[in-house]
């Protein structure tokens, strides 16, 4: 088949029909269940060919080549009898054990929260059969179904709320790449969303793989934790679609749950990449697992706090975080001075507007650090719109490319990036100015004129100048209108 997309295409028209699904979410989640099943019963064909005593966990009536795969196979209420009663049930109650039946364990894990939302029986067989046109034990349509994957990430943002999942891919990669995560390393992402940062991980890790050992340690080595059912379903889907045979360490739960006292030195990671959800606000009790002086109901600060506590010493973290991080105040600065005297902070990319539009206008930053040393002193890097652009938004996102001034001037923290230099974009703040400026990590760039301040002092200023000016404005026009009215009179 030489291009998917088409495919993709009529199976969400297909749905469109189905009475039960409203709206692009549930016809993202309805596809990424069946999705799932098909992938699934794809890798199992390839494990019973490589292993002969495979034993599949799901029962032998229930796997999708029993009951999908026959274009004529059962329809119409028979087939919506069969999913809403057999299937999922079992499905979410399977008896799986996460270190003796792992695969079970990821089947379960994904179903737990899922739903299937067709009310036509006859509609389902249709999206069914569709999806039954695609081999994905064929490596080239297996490659080409990552591109279409891609685009089903990219239709959430324009799904409500569900838009938040997803990380421009040039974002991840660049931030991969720079981290630069080493095989033997365990690469965690305590919000994974949809898997972004972790299937860039094992791209990266892949090409350090030379034989089956070196293999077995890429996969034990990627975990994450996704809040939501949706994106987390799609994690687990994306993940096998890169070659991760038991994603059982991407589990579906809350990560600020768990308190900080029971990560262990044990539980410990070497390399963490996320885009923590930012905005939000956790709900009441989660705060109580943190220390007390860095209690806060707000979602990015806790992560922030969390994120700095799992590393071990000398781990690498690059994370996005909103403006509002940066010159916060009250538990914000006791955050920040924290990680800046346990983490060197070494770099913060400064991303312009629009970058996850349309979720968001939020400007955002990439932060670079690591753990066990202090921070002497912060470099900033103030990415701009390449030539001719004046925003980004869905069909022209940030591209990679983009990131090639940064990559060049990036230099080595194994020498303290001496060779880095200052530029119109790039410049070098020292942790004593940090520390006179209460922590605000906001630094202008001081080669860019009409920098936006968000100094709290500066920005109340400008508002009662504003004020003032208004006001004047407000007496001229009264004075000029009683005049007026006077000169009517006579």
């Amino acid at each position: 088949m030489s291009n998917l997309t088409p495919v993709i295409k009529s199976i969400q028209d297909v749905m469109r029909q189905d009475a039960g699904i409203n709206g692009d979410a549930q016809r993202i989640e309805q596809m990424v269940w069946l999705l799932f099943l098909k992938v699934f019963d794809a890798q199992e064909e390839e494990l019973e060919l490589t292993r002969g005593d495979y034993k599949s966990p799901i029962p032998e009536h229930l796997r999708w080549r029993n009951w999908a795969s026959d274009a004529e196979g059962i329809t119409g209420d028979t087939l919506l009898d069969f999913v809403n009663n057999q299937l999922f049930p079992k499905l979410k109650n399977l008896p799986a054990d996460q270190q003796r039946n792992p695969r079970g364990f990821v089947v379960r894990s994904v179903f737990e929260d899922a739903n299937n939302f067709m009310k036509s029986g006859h509609l389902l067989r249709q999206v069914i059969n569709k999806l039954g046109a695609i081999d994905f034990n064929r490596r080239a349509e297996r490659h080409q179904f990552n591109d279409v994957y891609e685009k089903i990430l990219r239709d959430l943002q324009s799904a409500g709320n569900a838009g938040e999942f997803y990380t421009p891919r040039a974002v991840t990669q660049f931030m991969v790449d720079m981290v630069n995560p080493r095989l033997g390393e365990s690469v965690f992402d305590p919000a994974t969303g949809t898997g972004g940062f972790l299937v860039c991980a094992i791209e990266h890790l892949r090409k350090q793989v030379r034989n089956t050992d070196h293999e077995a340690l890429l996969q034990k080595s990627i975990a994450g934790v996704e809040k939501k059912q949706l994106p987390h379903m799609l994690c687990v889907t994306n993940l096998m679609l890169h070659g991760v045979e038991v994603p059982s360490l991407i589990a579906h739960g809350n990560t600020l749950a768990r308190p900080l006292r029971e990560y262990t030195p044990a539980s410990r990671v070497d390399v963490v990449m996320t885009n923590p959800p930012f905005g939000g606000i956790e709900e009441p009790g989660i705060e109580s697992g943190f220390p007390s002086d860095v209690r806060t109901k707000e979602t990015a600060d806790l992560f922030l706090v969390l994120i700095k506590h799992i590393l071990k010493d000398g781990g690498r973290a690059a994370l996005v975080l909103p403006d509002g991080t940066l010159f916060g105040e009250g538990v914000k600065t006791r955050i920040k001075e924290q990680l800046l005297s346990e983490c060197n902070l070494h770099t913060i990319v400064r991303l312009p507007n629009g970058v996850f539009a349309p979720y968001t206008g939020i400007k955002t930053n990439l932060l670079f650090f690591t753990k066990g040393q202090p921070t002497e002193a912060i470099w900033y890097y103030e990415h701009p719109y390449p030539s001719g652009v004046k925003s980004y938004n869905k069909t022209k996102p940030i591209r990679i490319e983009e990131f090639d001034a940064e990559k060049a001037w990036w230099g080595s923290e194994a020498n303290g990036f001496a060779a880095r230099v200052e530029n119109e974009r790039a410049w070098r703040v020292s942790i004593e100015n940090i520390r006179t400026a209460g922590f605000n990590l906001d630094q202008k760039n001081p080669h860019a004129a009409d920098e936006v301040s968000h100094d709290p002092d500066e920005l109340l200023r400008d508002y009662a100048r504003l004020q003032r000016e208004a006001q004047g404005l407000r007496d001229q026009l009264k004075a000029a209108l009683a005049k007026s009215l006077t000169g009517a009179r006579a």
